[in-house]
């Protein structure tokens, strides 16, 4: 048997969607028993994130995979890629020829899993809880050019919009855009714990352990109706601490599947061994960069950012850390999606100490230049350390800095990061949806992401907002490759890698060609026991 699985990338349009008109059939994996999914995402209550898997506050890619078997979404992103298709909508589109008018009308029928009817005043609901309550995470701005929301009859919504926003309906597929039940969710303040309900293709049980997840148990929701086939009745999904002790689970049979976040050994040592457990490879748009808090003394000024991406050597840092399963990255956005330029290479191409010297020396900054790269321990795989050492040894070489590493866990870094206590610290993003808008807007638009302070008007004001006027992104190109010559100029963030994709999956599991999106969005209702994928 070929251990290794090859998927065909995901481009954006090239396979057709294949979904079937309504969810919730007898299908599934019958006598199989659950499907037994690992990862090294781990979900905690604490008083800095008392409601994780709250759709209004939460924004990572590990609870927003939570989220998307639950909670049920207007739209959403289709089998094999393309443009959003309805999912709790029966259709949806702009009604106006200004990208400012968009009008959704509900499937009928639709019921939470408690069996309460959905009708357009939840949805409205949902939208306005997540805008008021306005979360310091940064998921809300998804939300960010809705005005009001309208409802007319009991499925008819329409979202008047500030400015024009053709990417609108892909915002729509994302969890802060989900539907909730007022009876669960308070208008004005989140649901605590790991209590999710809503109309999905499963409902969820959550076993925990002081305050941490141990185990989500995913079971087909009987009330679903969307355009989803689910191909199994249940699923459970269990962290681990690290991806050894993963592996360990996978090989000992305790559970089926294991995805993010493999290590690199892993995968290397999958891709040629023989057995029963196949390597499932597909594109992704994952991207690792570094980024700074432009207030800090060490990094406020622009040239010690720029010399910094004079020196780091992405193509190093990837071959001795990641090796095939990452690329070089000389932007934010991807080079798989429309709008991509290599903004960061054509600004300072090879790596070069005396071009790092002399921005220096023109600014006057007196080398070596000391600060802290932080990293976190625990979110984005056991090979962040390596990558943080040798980005250290990297600058540090240079003679023009004087760099020490620090790793924290993701339950104290996030906070410490959005509150400005880090000078420069390493973050992953996994997109929203796949448009080179979300690679750029969540960084640098107003409330961003990262809390950032840097704000460049003309991004802002113009080009971000000029770009969203573009239902063609063929047409915004122009908009997209000039905000990346500004961040390439002014270096709020450098551009590290952009990695791939990959499953680790028992050869009795079929599905898993669909299982993750080039979204890293996990499809868990792609997954069955002798069903066809």
């Amino acid at each position: 048997m070929n251990r290794k699985t090859l998927v065909l990338p995901a481009v954006i349009g090239l396979l057709a969607p294949v979904l079937a008109a309504c969810g919730g059939s007898d299908s599934g994996s019958g006598s199989g028993g659950a499907i037994v999914v690992g990862t090294t995402d781990q979900f905690k209550v604490s008083s800095d994130d008392p409601a994780p898997l709250d759709p209004a506050a939460t924004y990572d890619v590990g609870t927003w995979n939570i989220l998307r078997q639950t909670v049920q979404t207007l739209m959403i992103q289709p089998r094999g890629e393309g443009d959003p298709v309805p999912e709790a909508a029966e259709k949806c589109g702009f009604t106006d020829t200004g990208n400012e008018r968009y009008v959704c009308t509900l499937r009928e029928g639709l019921k939470f899993a408690d069996g309460d009817t959905i009708t357009a005043a939840d949805v409205k609901y949902s939208i306005d809880r997540a805008l008021k309550i306005n979360d310091p995470g940064g998921v809300v701005a998804l939300l960010s050019t809705v005005d009001t929301v309208e409802t007319k009859g009991d499925r008819e919504i329409i979202f008047h919009l500030k400015t024009a926003d053709a990417t609108f309906p892909y915002k729509l597929t994302t969890p802060v855009a989900g539907i909730v039940n007022p009876d669960d969710y308070a208008a004005d303040k989140l649901r605590g714990g790991f209590q999710v309900s809503g109309s999905g293709p499963y409902t969820l049980q959550a076993e925990e352990k002081d305050g941490k997840l141990v185990k989500a148990v995913f079971t087909k929701n009987p009330s679903y109706k969307g355009s989803l086939q689910v191909n199994n009745s249940k699923v459970e999904l269990r962290p681990f601490d690290d991806a050894e002790t993963m592996g360990d689970a996978l090989d000992k049979g305790d559970i089926d599947l294991m995805t993010r976040a493999m290590s690199p050994d892993q995968i290397q040592a999958l891709s040629t061994a023989d057995g029963d457990v196949d390597l499932v490879e597909m594109s992704g748009l994952e991207i690792r960069y570094l980024a700074f808090n432009t207030d800090a003394p060490s990094v406020e000024s622009k040239a010690v950012r720029q010399a910094m991406a004079q020196v780091i050597n992405r193509s190093e840092l990837v071959s001795k850390v990641y090796g095939t399963q990452a690329e070089p990255l000389y932007s934010l956005v991807p080079a798989s999606l429309t709008g991509h330029s290599n903004a960061f290479f054509n600004t300072y191409g090879e790596p070069s100490v005396a071009k790092a010297r002399a921005l220096l020396t023109r600014a006057n900054i007196t080398t070596p230049v000391k600060l802290t790269l932080y990293y976190t321990t625990d979110h984005y795989g056991s090979a962040t350390k390596k990558e943080f050492e040798l980005l250290r040894r990297q600058l540090n070489d240079s003679g023009l800095f004087d760099v020490g590493i620090k790793g924290v866990p993701w339950s104290t870094f996030r906070p410490a990061e959005q509150e400005g206590e880090y000078e420069v610290y390493g973050m992953g993003w996994f997109p929203d949806f796949p448009d080179a808008d979300n690679f750029l807007a969540p960084f640098l638009d107003k409330d961003n992401f990262l809390g950032s302070p840097y704000a460049n008007s003309e991004i802002r004001n113009s080009l971000i907002p000029q770009s969203r006027r573009e239902a063609d992104r063929q047409s915004a190109v122009t908009s997209l490759t000039d905000i990346q010559d500004i961040v390439a100029e002014d270096v709020p963030v450098i551009p590290l890698w952009q990695g791939r994709q990959y499953l680790a999956v028992r050869d009795n599991v079929t599905g898993t060609a669909y299982a993750l999106n080039s979204s890293s969005t996990l499809q868990l209702w792609e997954l069955g026991r002798g069903v066809s994928g």
